[in-house]
């Protein structure tokens, strides 16, 4: 049965706290450092989005990574932030009694949230033609898997429907009530194609709702603002750090091999001092000197 951690100690309590406040942009990390960086810039949340994560180990997002590697992505950033992780967990990596397993690891390792996705396996970028969905009951006995699994109430979960991109739009609707009755937390309806499709989802669904406003897809890009006086609580960029980093290493590969040197990079770089304040370099140096009885000069 879920209790309650005192809620400052809730990674979840201060999510949903975070979003009564204001309508949360939420980025996606997918290293502990990228994380870092979001969190001393200010970002009051974060997300590992499971398209990057898949595309750092090479493979498309077709549900092919495991929920151990999953899992352990959102240790490792969880272990480097302070500030509440949201996480992909594609399609609970099973049916019910997987999902109860997602759940626990997930919560184990500090996230502070996930959210499943209403698809069938092997499922595809909710972005992309070729998805087909489980039936409704069955999302909803993930769901009710999903809460009855957690150890604290905070934990936060989100139902994702991509019936916009298989059915249509009055399905995503249904189907967003239906799982909220199941005990959703949230809903993140994927792909809705304009604005007045964002607006009227709002306007039809009372809970706190997930806008993913990622970029080359189906959706358009709306404005923080126009969401937030639509009613959306949280605004999702999930691989837009990762398609900079990406499109930033090849900027920089391609003036090595053009040469002579890297010189022109150097004002788009992190400066070594930067990079070790990122680290938090001196203070490792600072407890190994401690423990050999001496201060750093």
């Amino acid at each position: 049965m879920a209790t309650a951690l005192a809620p400052i100690e809730s990674p979840g309590f201060r999510l949903q706290q975070a979003w009564n406040q204001e309508c949360l942009p939420i980025p996606g990390v997918y290293h502990p450092l990228v994380a870092k960086i979001a969190e001393k810039i200010g970002f009051r949340a974060i997300y590992l989005s499971g398209a990057a994560l898949s595309a750092s180990k090479n493979l498309p997002d077709v549900g092919i990574v495991t929920l151990p590697e999953f899992v352990e992505a959102a240790r490792e950033i969880c272990r480097a932030t302070a500030i509440p992780l949201l996480c992909d967990a594609d399609t609970g990596f099973g049916q019910n009694l997987n999902v109860e397993r997602t759940v626990q690891l997930f919560e184990e390792a500090g996230a502070a949230g996930i959210h499943l996705e209403d698809q069938e396996m092997p499922k595809r970028c909710g972005h992309l033609s070729g998805k087909t969905l489980v039936d409704a009951a069955t999302m909803i006995s993930k769901i009710r898997a999903a809460v009855a699994s957690r150890t604290d109430k905070y934990f936060t979960i989100i139902a994702r429907t991509d019936a916009r991109g298989v059915g249509n739009f009055d399905q995503a609707i249904s189907r967003a009530k239906v799982y909220l009755e199941a005990g959703a937390d949230a809903v993140f309806p994927e792909a809705l194609e304009s604005v007045e499709e964002f607006e009227k989802f709002a306007k039809e669904v009372d809970a706190p709702l997930l806008a993913n406003m990622t970029e080359f897809g189906k959706s358009p890009l709306i404005p923080r603002e126009t969401l937030a006086q639509m009613g959306y609580k949280m605004v999702l960029y999930p691989v837009s750090a990762y398609r900079a980093a990406l499109f930033a290493t090849r900027m920089a590969l391609e003036q090595i091999k053009k040469g002579p040197t890297q010189e022109p990079l150097l004002d788009k770089m992190l400066s070594r001092a930067e990079l070790y304040d990122l680290l938090n370099y001196t203070d490792y140096e600072k407890r190994d000197a401690t423990y050999f009885g001496r201060k750093l000069q």
